[in-house]
């Protein structure tokens, strides 16, 4: 889309993004309040009791709810840029600017020759559906961060590595990036950075690799999709209970740790067939990267035995890079993933007391959502096999001089 209609349509997007975000900022500031439990109170409570241990040059070491990697420091510590902001306010305003740095990169590749708009809006208009939580959380500066990797990829492999495990750094996921790439300089990038960085807080900073036995010793949530066995289950006399776990919302009581097991397992599984692609995979092209990066986190998140509402924002945010590129295949599940977006923010916050208490509400609205995620994981994954490893060859061409051709293309 060029000239006159291409303004007009950024133009369009500009201001859904504005009036859209506008909204979510009334609600942090809770100047509208939004319905069921306020979800600003992980910023204003937990973040800041991390913040003031933080700010002394350690890791909360003894607060089992410490279960990030150790970049993560920074993004606790980052409203220390605005001083003349008290920290939640801070908080949210670079939430907010995160936000406008995924929406700055998407609409500037997406206005590239040969790419699409299509990715702007599904970043415009996914962030929103899940509510306030989106600012609440800093998930959504990792998936900044991990736009810029993904979009960085093509024509810059160093940065896209360096990029994307800064943001593993910071919550881990983003290490699966690197599933995607075919150039050895991202890999290299990625090991330098990783190792850099973290010995660098490994000597600064007591305790920056406890998170790991924290994420260990974590249960089954009540959103994931191991959960519904237990909503199911506590209608027919099982005798189990739902604490505040480990910092989420947990099922704890019998037989909680072999549904943990098995998510671990699917998760496994999930990986076993990333690497399965991985190696057969032949061609790679310009989305290829995207593509794969959608699928690892969808995997990666749907077998998760926590899917919390902020996880739904790294998807959108993989989710909008994929269809920047007019190549993709991932608009059906894209659309799977904001439709789950929506019965995210009615599960968490609106309906979370039904889904807490197991109720016909509660159990539906989740069987949708995790039904969705498990639609769209099973969709993209059959999608990014068929254009990398399946696909019919060139007419004309033997099918491995053609695969040869366009890997090297890419």
């Amino acid at each position: 889309m060029t000239g006159a209609s291409g303004e007009r349509f950024s133009f369009l997007l500009v201001g859904a993004w504005g009036l859209t975000r506008l909204m979510l900022l009334l609600f942090v500031f809770r100047v509208w309040i939004f319905p069921g439990p306020d979800v600003t109170s992980d910023v204003a409570v937990i973040y800041r009791s991390w913040y003031e241990v933080l700010s002394t040059g350690t890791f909360p070491l003894g607060d089992v709810t410490w279960q990030y990697p150790p970049a993560a420091a920074l993004a606790i510590l980052s409203p220390a840029l605005l001083p003349f902001l008290a920290y939640t306010s801070a908080f949210f305003v670079l939430a907010f600017l995160a936000d406008l740095v995924a929406f700055g990169l998407l609409l500037y590749a997406g206005r590239r020759p040969g790419k699409s708009l299509a990715g702007v809006w599904v970043w415009v208009v996914g962030v929103p559906l899940l509510g306030p939580t989106v600012y609440s959380r800093y998930d959504v500066m990792v998936t900044a961060v991990v736009v810029a990797a993904i979009l960085a990829g093509a024509r810059h492999p160093r940065a896209m590595g360096a990029l994307a495990a800064f943001a593993a750094l910071l919550k881990v996921w983003p290490a699966l990036l690197l599933v995607g790439t075919a150039k050895r300089k991202a890999w290299g990038a990625a090991a330098t950075t990783a190792g850099g960085l973290a010995l660098l807080f490994a000597v600064s900073m007591p305790g920056a690799f406890a998170f790991l036995t924290y994420q260990r010793d974590r249960g089954t949530e009540v959103e994931s999709l191991g959960s519904l066995v237990f909503h199911i289950a506590r209608h027919h006399g099982w005798e189990g209970q739902v604490l505040l776990n480990y910092g989420s919302v947990e099922f704890l009581g019998p037989y909680v740790d072999l549904v943990s097991t098995v998510a671990l397992l699917l998760t496994s599984l999930a990986f076993g067939w990333l690497l399965m692609w991985r190696l057969l995979a032949t061609r790679f092209l310009a989305h290829t990267l995207a593509d794969a990066s959608f699928v690892a986190v969808l995997l990666f998140t749907t077998t998760s035995r926590v899917i919390s509402p902020q996880y739904m924002v790294w998807l959108v945010g993989t989710a909008a890079v994929c269809l920047v590129f007019r190549g993709s295949r991932m608009g059906l599940p894209a659309g799977m993933v904001l439709t789950a977006c929506f019965f995210t923010v009615l599960e968490f916050p609106i309906y979370f007391a039904n889904v807490v208490g197991s109720d016909g509400l509660g159990i539906t609205l989740l069987v949708i959502r995790n039904g969705l995620l498990v639609a769209a994981s099973v969709t993209a994954g059959t999608l990014l096999w068929r254009d990398t490893v399946s696909y019919p060859p060139l007419p004309g061409v033997p099918a491995q001089t053609a695969r040869t051709q366009e890997t090297l293309t890419s």
